[in-house]
């Protein structure tokens, strides 16, 4: 696959993941999960979640639009890197904080794997 489709896709998951993330407060029903959490939590919570969305639609808004200056520049090939190391921590993180053995769990983790792997593909092609 050439580097390009890599970032096509790279932007896909992103953009994925940015939708999945816009789904949280319906998910996990945070309006009232978060009722017996303090302010400052159930305000950090949030805010860093809303700040993720701003993130991942912007990578996947970089992806689509600057395909070429991601492949071909210096700053470009950082940001990749940058993004893959992203989905690697974020994987060493699932194992960290999240120890349960439930299917969508490791579907998860299978696609925070598929992230560093996407992101790091079109800096070896």
């Amino acid at each position: 696959m050439s580097a390009h489709t890599w970032i096509w896709l790279c932007g896909l998951h992103s953009l994925a993941f940015a939708m999945f993330h816009m789904a949280f407060w319906k998910l996990f029903r945070w309006r009232e999960s978060l009722k017996t959490a303090t302010v400052a939590d159930r305000a950090i919570l949030q805010i860093l979640n809303l700040r993720l969305i701003y993130v991942l639609l912007g990578v996947a808004t970089l992806c689509f639009v600057f395909t070429d200056e991601l492949h071909g520049s210096a700053l470009g090939r950082a940001l990749l890197a940058g993004m893959s190391l992203f989905w690697i921590g974020r994987t060493v993180e699932q194992f960290v904080f999240l120890r349960i053995d439930r299917p969508l769990v490791h579907a998860l983790t299978a696609l925070f794997v598929l992230g560093a792997i996407a992101f790091a593909m079109p800096l070896l092609a």
